[in-house]
């Protein structure tokens, strides 16, 4: 397989369009830029060139790789969902809540989007942790 790749160990930070590609990509696994493209014409609209020149970009800036062993190029995610999703949120957390997870909590307990469910969930998860400290 021939994959290239820039060889570089900096944390990923992929804009808003580039977040949409890595979407897809987590979801459906190494896919073609036709794939791609007609999955996020479910979203908004995009012509192949576009696409495709944004997905060279990423490979460029080390976000995704390309295996070029076959004739149609298949897309590869360099970095781990959540590694990635880790980093953004950490890059989120300290900036727009001066680094304070509890702050953000409270903040999406109070969203008018937050669910029962989704306050359940939360329920849960601080329960464990406070189980784990002691």
């Amino acid at each position: 397989m021939n994959i290239t790749q820039p060889t570089d160990n900096k944390p990923i930070e992929p804009t808003k369009s580039e977040l949409e590609i890595l979407q897809v990509l987590w979801q459906h696994g190494p896919s073609p830029v036709r794939f791609v493209m007609g999955e996020l014409n479910k979203i908004r609209e995009l012509n192949y060139t576009a696409t495709l020149k944004l997905m060279q970009l990423m490979v460029d800036k080390g976000i995704l790789k390309r295996d070029e062993s076959r004739m149609q190029h298949v897309y590869h995610v360099v970095e781990e969902e959540n590694k990635t999703k880790e980093h953004l949120l950490d890059k989120f957390l300290d900036t727009l809540y001066q680094g304070s997870a509890g702050s953000l909590m409270m903040q999406l307990a109070g969203n008018k989007k937050t669910t029962k469910e989704d306050l359940q969930k939360m329920k849960e998860l601080l329960d464990k942790l406070q189980k784990d400290v002691k």
